[in-house]
């Protein structure tokens, strides 16, 4: 690899798969399929205990949108001092007003809960509506780095924007592209946009052992994950990448 590669992950075994891989850091929350939330802290501690990279813990109360109450930015608070105290290595957030624009406010005051921890701006990056005047706020605030499909379905889509971005970011911050990135683009990603750094699930379906199934009943909503199939970090598709 040319680049580093953060791998997001929802479970120590994917953290643990990741590594075996060969990516170069972690990205550790939980509930992807809603684009990732807060990670429970026995998922932290535990991660923390069976890998040695770098572990970027995801603070996201919910899913939806990035519009918070005091109420759940209290939690988000309290979440990154248990992330820290539970051996985090760096803090992933977002935080956007109703207009679309960073909510330079309330980030600054979670950026300071997490120093001294480099903090990435998630793909809330990609629900605002000026991308390029968001990203100078976040370099003002003293973003470590923020991640990006170019606000597009996936980074591949969005090549043109992110290489916009890590142009006019010239070396004050990291822009990593995230979204769709696959062991089969990652390199025309990196090459297309400059990017250093690139963010990848390298997810794969497995079938779950249950033997006795109940065709009658799923635990999701009207949108829902197949209830006897699991994914799982695969080390397989790290190390292709």
């Amino acid at each position: 690899m040319n680049y580093i590669l953060e791998a997001v992950v929802d479970s120590v075994a994917g953290a643990v798969a990741a590594q075996q891989g060969g990516a170069h850091r972690i990205e550790l929350c939980a509930a992807l399929m809603e684009g990732g939330i807060t990670p429970s802290a026995a998922i932290i501690e535990l991660t923390r205990r069976h890998v040695t990279l770098p572990i970027f813990v995801m603070i996201r109360p919910r899913g939806g949108d990035f519009v918070y109450s005091d109420l759940e930015l209290d939690v988000m608070h309290r979440d990154i001092e248990l992330a820290k105290q539970l051996g985090a290595d760096g803090i992933v957030l977002g935080v956007l007003h109703t207009d679309g624009s960073i909510d330079a406010t309330r980030t600054k005051a979670l950026i300071q809960t997490a120093r001294p921890l480099p903090v990435t701006f998630h793909r809330a990056f990609d629900m605002v509506a000026d991308p390029h005047y968001a990203l100078d706020a976040l370099i003002r605030l003293g973003v470590a780095r923020v991640l990006t499909s170019g606000q597009e379905a996936t980074a591949l889509e969005g090549t043109d924007l992110i290489a916009d971005l890590v142009r006019q970011a010239a070396g004050r911050m990291i822009v990593m592209p995230g979204g769709g990135i696959t062991e089969r683009n990652i390199a025309r990603i990196a090459q297309a946009t400059g990017a250093r750094e690139l963010h990848m699930s390298a997810r794969r379906s497995e079938d779950s052992p249950m033997h006795y199934r109940n065709p009658r009943v799923h635990l999701g909503g009207a949108l829902h994950t197949p209830d006897y199939s699991r994914s799982q970090t695969s080390a397989d598709r790290i190390r292709a990448s």
